[in-house]
Order: structure tokens, then C-alpha cells, then sequence
């Protein structure tokens, strides 16, 4: 996106306007509004914008910037797709995109045509819901206290138990290739192996509409109504769309799209198992609160809540049953690794948040969030539970149940208070503990080394001495250009600080007087030296030979890195519904394959 749209962007939009869907301003003379600041807690107005110049300010935790920094800090964007929600908000046209090639432009189509589906799909259903056929289904959501306010805010549906009738009626709107990449039709195989005809997918189900963080559907999750078939067969409880270009389950959270401003305002989130407890809970008026969509807790999915609280501040309340406490402990160790402060709410009599509300009540619910143990508490207490007694057995197995859990805390010193409150905790000698973490630690980085290898050490020896010897200008010239045009080839290698210097400097006389820090100078004297007999038929190839080679492995190594990369980026810009940017990395990952390929 070019930074004059940018700049035509910004001076077409009123920021007031635009921040004021997020707070409340009032005008506090001509040209400036005030309003409590969205980036810190305060009782005092102390957020000024200024319409003339289009910037907003905080006196209290000075935070500033114009309405795409506003944009890009409380809707986790980039600057690109803080850039086109801005304008989608003025009501400005995008720029035209332009495809590098059919397949590109066919891709981007297909996912439009793919949400379109979904949102006809959604309406469908809940046309559905109202008929006659789904009287069972509105009777089963009114014995589990859902209320006519509940299905409407999130689209609550039915799928009649008809094989054809949907088929039929989106087929008026969409084409089969759409049809079948949707998830929502089965067909058969024929006996020429040929697909047969599309049926409905979900039959007899209540359905709950997955949403994108924009709110546009790209799942569903149906629940059944029957326990078995016509034959007597068992009928799965719950079926969810299969995976497809616009919806990968463990990149989603349930209800993220209604809960992040909540989120953000509150500072933490609340994350429960079930669609059902989390329709349940946020109806009851916690509107902070997301679920799991049918999988257990991914790391995309920690990488997601990241986005969302600042605080990195989470509350678990998984169900009690053992299943959910293992859930709940693996996701905490999940968030706990990557720094979150994460609590856990544990219920009286086994209930899950949905009974708990409608059992007890909101106010007994909140209170239970409010006493939520914290994690290592929760942990220190389950192996309390698990090992009771004070023998040398239980002390024994109660160490080893927590000892892979404080060693993933990522700060040392919060591993230190979480040994010495276990070991107080469960009467063991804390130096006992103490060594225990620092002999597998030992382990840990002496496994490192024994299997580490690192096929790229000699690559970079190779180009640090074509770089800096004399013999061959050839070799030079040719690692110098290459590097200079790639500098994303050797990003992140330990030598990647000399070979930037040095691919853009002209051969030195001294080559250690280059070298940027210690580090590097350690590297370049090593590298000067003669090689070892390991690489003694390396040695025996020209300078410039061997650049190449190294040039060909450096190259192919970044390939492979911007792949993983890519997946990353394309299966978030799903999440987004972010299509520009979609369109634009699956274009780049095409392009990439092919390179791979000819590689």
C-alpha cells in the first residue's frame, strides 16, 4: 500500500470520529477532545486529540500518534491493515489489486466467495431455527437457559434434516467449486472415482457460527440433537466444519470478535472450554471472556491472546473433570512459557461456568473468578492432592510432577520462589529442589550440545575468507553483490554482523580492524584459519566454487525460513480476514514453492 494512499487516507478522515467509537470525548475547545485514555487506567481525562493536526496525545502515560497508530495499538494491526480499516471506516475506496498471476487472483476470489458462503450459510440457519421442524431445537436451547436475545447476538441456528434443501438454495447464489471448498456439503465418490453429488453436511444440528476477529463467520460448530441414528449407530455430540483456506480450529478463540474490546479494557482474559460456557458467560454480562473452537489450546492460539492483552494477564476455568485439569495445566504452561500471569478458577461440585450461572448465579460466579488460584498455587496444590502424605515416595513424586512446570517459567527468579513455596509447601528440603532444576538444566544444555550441528559454520568460513583474503577479486565481488542484494540470507547467523560490515565495505588491510564487537572477531579469526581435515575436500575446490556453494546453501536455507514464516503470516491474515494482505502472501508463498522447487 503506497504512502500517498496513506497520506490521502489520514487527510480525509476525522480522528475524532474514529476515536470516538472507542471512548467517550468531549470537546474541550475548538479543535481539542478529551476522554479517559484507552492505554492506561485513569479516573481523569487526560487523552487529548486534535482535529486540525489529526494527532492524539496522553498526558498521563504518553502515548501518541496519529488515527493509524490509535488503530494499529487497540486493534493489533499493522500499518498496512491499520491503513485500509481507516479507510473502510471514511468510507474511502482501496486501491485496485492487482494480481501476479491467475492463480493468485483465482485464490483471492475463491476466499471471498468462501465468506460470502458462510454468511449465506449463517442466515440460512437461522431462518431455519424459527420453522416448525426446529421446534426440538428451540426447546433444547430454552431448557439450557438461552433466551431469544442469546441466539440473536450470535446467530444461533438450526440445520434441518434434509439432505438436499440447503443445496439447493445456495446453489442459486454459488457455484460448485465454492460449494464443495466450503466444509458445509459431503458428496460421495462415484465408481469412476469422479465426485458424486453435494448433500448437507450438518443435519439436525443446532448450529453455533464461528466467527473471524471481524465477526465474519468461517466455521461452524454443530450441536446434536439425537444421541443415535435411524440404525441405532451413535451420532457424535458435536461435528465442526472441516479446516479450509478461511478457517484453521486452532487458530480461532470463540467469540474473540465480541470479547476484545472487553479484553483490552479489562486487561486480562477469561478462557473456557465450551461455546455453551462461553455463550452463557458473556450473556450473564462477563464480556471478556473467549473459548476453545474443538481443539485443545494451540500455541497460535497464546500468540492470539498476546495480540489482545497487553497485561498478558489470563484466567483459565477449564471443566473439573480430569480431562479439564489436564487442559487447564497444559494451556497454563503454554501461556506461563511465554510470560502471562495466568490464574485458574476451580468450581464447587463439579460444575462447569454454564451450570454454575445458571445454578448459582452471577454474583457467586464472579466472586469465583475474583478467588482464582494462582497458577503455580493451583499447581503446587494439585500435587498436594495427587501425592498426599509426607513419605519419601509421595515427596518424591509430588517434585517430579511440578519440576516440568517450573522449568518452564521463563524468569529465574520466579522459578526460585516457585521451588522454595513447593518445597515449604510440601516439606521438602528447598535445596534439594534447587538442585534438582539446576541438574536438569545441565542436562538440557549438554543434550544441546551433543546434538547440535550446525551444517552452516563452514558456509560462513567460506564467506568470510572470500571477503577478506586477496587471492581470488572474483570470489569477492561475487559474496560482496549477493550479500548486499540478501541481506535476510545470513539474518540471524551467528557471523551476520561481520558479513553485513564487511559485503559493504571494501577489502581491509587488517581484517580483524572490520570486525564490529569480540564476537566477530573471534568468528573471523577462526575462519582465517586452515581448514580442518573435515573440510579437506572443500578445500580443494576454487574460492569462487566454494561461494557459490555457500551462496546456493545460504539461499536455500532463507527459502526454507520465509516458508514457515509464510505459513505463519497467512494462516493470521485468515484470522483477520485481512484479504489484501492474504491475497498478496499466498502470492509470495507460490512464488516461493516454485523457487524451492527449482532449487
Amino acid at each position: 500500500m503506497s504512502d500517498n494512499f496513506a497520506q490521502t487516507v489520514k487527510q480525509q478522515t476525522d480522528i475524532v470520529r474514529i476515536v470516538g467509537e472507542y471512548i467517550k470525548l468531549r470537546k474541550t475547545g475548538a479543535q481539542n477532545y478529551t476522554g479517559l485514555c484507552p492505554f492506561h487506567k485513569e479516573k481523569t481525562g487526560s487523552f487529548s486529540v486534535n482535529a486540525t493536526h489529526g494527532y492524539f496525545y496522553c498526558f498521563g502515560c504518553h502515548e501518541k500518534g496519529d488515527v493509524f497508530t490509535f488503530v494499529m495499538k487497540l486493534e493489533s494491526l499493522s500499518f498496512p491493515e491499520a491503513v485500509r480499516f481507516v479507510a473502510q471506516k471514511s468510507g474511502i475506496p482501496l486501491p485496485k489489486r492487482e494480481f501476479s498471476s491467475p492463480e493468485e487472483a483465482r485464490e483471492a476470489g475463491l476466499r471471498r466467495q468462501l465468506l460470502d458462503i458462510h454468511e449465506a450459510a449463517t442466515q440460512y440457519f437461522e431462518a431455519a431455527l424459527k420453522s416448525p421442524e426446529a421446534a426440538r431445537a428451540r426447546e433444547y436451547l430454552t431448557t439450557r437457559g438461552v433466551t431469544a436475545e442469546t441466539i440473536q447476538k450470535f446467530r444461533i441456528g438450526y440445520a434441518p434434516d434434509d439432505y438436499n434443501h440447503m443445496r439447493n438454495a445456495l446453489a442459486q447464489h454459488f457455484n460448485e467449486e465454492t460449494m464443495r471448498a466450503s466444509g458445509l456439503f459431503k458428496s460421495r465418490e462415484q465408481a469412476d472415482g469422479s465426485p458424486g453429488q453435494l448433500y448437507a453436511g450438518f443435519r439436525k444440528r443446532i448450529m453455533f457460527p464461528i466467527a473471524n476477529e471481524q465477526g465474519k463467520t468461517i466455521a461452524f460448530t454443530g450441536r446434536a440433537l439425537d444421541t443415535h441414528d435411524e440404525k441405532g449407530r451413535d451420532i457424535a455430540k458435536y461435528m465442526n466444519s472441516p479446516e479450509g483456506p478461511i478457517y484453521t480450529k486452532g487458530h480461532v478463540l470463540f467469540n474473540l470478535d465480541k470479547a476484545r474490546a472487553e479484553i483490552r479494557n479489562l486487561g486480562f482474559a477469561l478462557l473456557v472450554e465450551g461455546q455453551m460456557d462461553c455463550i452463557s458467560v458473556y450473556m450473564a454480562g462477563i464480556r471478556n471472556v473467549v473459548a476453545t473452537s474443538g481443539t485443545a489450546f494451540t500455541e497460535a492460539q497464546v500468540r492470539l491472546l498476546s495480540r489482545f492483552t497487553p497485561n498478558k494477564q489470563v484466567i483459565l476455568n477449564f471443566d473439573p473433570d480430569a480431562a479439564g485439569r489436564n487442559a487447564a495445566e497444559k494451556a497454563g504452561a503454554m501461556l506461563v512459557e511465554e510470560g502471562f500471569d495466568v490464574r485458574i478458577v476451580q468450581l464447587d461440585d463439579g460444575l462447569d461456568p454454564d451450570r454454575y450461572i445458571r445454578e448459582r448465579g452471577l454474583p457467586a460466579y464472579t466472586a469465583a473468578v475474583r478467588a482464582a488460584n494462582c497458577y503455580v498455587d493451583y499447581l503446587i496444590e494439585r500435587a498436594r492432592q495427587e501425592y498426599p502424605g509426607r513419605t519419601s515416595d509421595a515427596k518424591v513424586k509430588a517434585m517430579n510432577f511440578l519440576l516440568p512446570h517450573i522449568r518452564r517459567i521463563p524468569s529465574a527468579l520466579q522459578r526460585d520462589e516457585f521451588a522454595a513455596d513447593a518445597a515449604q509447601k510440601l516439606g521438602i528440603d528447598s535445596a534439594i529442589l534447587r538442585q534438582e532444576l539446576r541438574q536438569a538444566a545441565m542436562q538440557r544444555v549438554e543434550s544441546v550440545r551433543s546434538h547440535s550441528h550446525d551444517p552452516a559454520s563452514e558456509t560462513e568460513r567460506i564467506l568470510l575468507r572470500a571477503l577478506v583474503l586477496p587471492e581470488s577479486d572474483s570470489a569477492r565481488s561475487l559474496a560482496a553483490t549477493r550479500l548486499a542484494e540478501n541481506p535476510g540470507w545470513y539474518e540471524g547467523l551467528p557471523s551476520s554482523a561481520v558479513l553485513e560490515t564487511l559485503a559493504l565495505a571494501p577489502a581491509p588491510e587488517n581484517p580483524l580492524d572490520v570486525a564490529p564487537d569480540q564476537t566477530s572477531r573471534v568468528l573471523l579469526a577462526r575462519a582465517l584459519e586452515q581448514p580442518d581435515a573435515e573440510n579437506l575436500q572443500t578445500a580443494q575446490l576454487s574460492l569462487a566454487q566454494q561461494v557459490e556453494g555457500a551462496l546456493h546453501t545460504l539461499e536455500h536455507r532463507y527459502l526454507q525460513r520465509r516458508q514457515r514464516e509464510l505459513r505463519s503470516l497467512i494462516a493470521e491474515a485468515e484470522r483477520r480476514g485481512d484479504e489484501a494482505m492474504l491475497t498478496s502472501l499466498l502470492g509470495e508463498r507460490m512464488q516461493l514453492d516454485r523457487r524451492l522447487r527449482e532449487h
